[in-house]
């Protein structure tokens, strides 16, 4: 791995360790609820009771019987977990299920040698392949086996992954494509990133992802898609 400091370069002749990206536990954020999300209430003993909600900007969702609860912030299963509490007093089995059935404001940044930089809406497992077409694709000079993907780690600093988009423009060796979250920013270079100041202020510190973060991130482990 590659330490990046506010002065260094990054050190391109020091291949990083291939893994997948699961393998590291910063890299998978639980998604959380937030305002504007579509959520589905749906009880198994008690199908009458059965509704979709929508988060309101106060973060809050009014449900019969139990009136208003907290959901932003939480995981679907947290919320789960409450909502079998609050009803646990009104119904003799709350078997709950909550399912997020509309993201709201959901977007990825797309920036580099694309044909379109800039925020993406970002449909249900959207991948970095996919991303990068629907930025007008890639441009003449880039160099898609270096293309980055950024997202937020555990301590909200960001998280650098390299992803090997050539592997999957030739469908070589059953490379599978990158998934998205949510404010992730997919960077395509024109070449192996040796200027690593001028591309952290540009692509990251600029955008409002990690404004107000202190830089000096991690570099995290090489995706190519053929990681088990």
């Amino acid at each position: 791995m590659w330490a990046i400091s506010g002065c260094n370069h990054i050190n391109s002749t020091t291949p990083p360790v291939e893994a997948a990206p699961s393998a590291n536990p910063s890299l998978v954020q639980p998604y959380l609820i937030q305002p504007g999300d579509i959520l589905d209430i749906k009880f198994f003993y008690n199908p009458e009771l059965n509704e979709s909600v929508t988060v309101r900007p106060d973060g809050y969702i009014s449900l019969q019987l139990v009136n208003d609860v907290k959901a932003s912030g939480l995981q679907p299963s947290q919320l789960n977990e409450t909502l079998t509490q609050r009803y646990a007093g009104e119904l003799k089995k709350p078997v709950i299920t909550v399912i997020v059935k509309t993201f709201a404001g959901q977007r990825v940044y797309v920036g580099g040698e694309v044909g379109q930089q800039g925020l993406l809406t970002m449909p249900a497992g959207l991948t970095a392949l996919q991303a990068v077409m629907q930025s007008g694709g890639f441009k003449n000079t880039a160099q898609p086996s270096e293309t980055l993907v950024i997202r937020k780690g555990s301590d909200s600093r960001p998280v650098p992954v390299r992803v090997d988009l050539d592997t999957m423009l030739s469908g070589g060796t059953a490379g599978r494509d990158f998934k998205l979250q949510p404010d992730d920013i997919v960077y395509v270079p024109k070449s192996a990133i040796a200027k690593a100041n001028q591309f952290v202020n540009q692509y990251v510190e600029q955008l409002f992802l990690f404004r107000g973060i202190s830089l000096g991130f991690t570099w995290g482990d090489v995706y190519t898609g053929n990681n088990n």
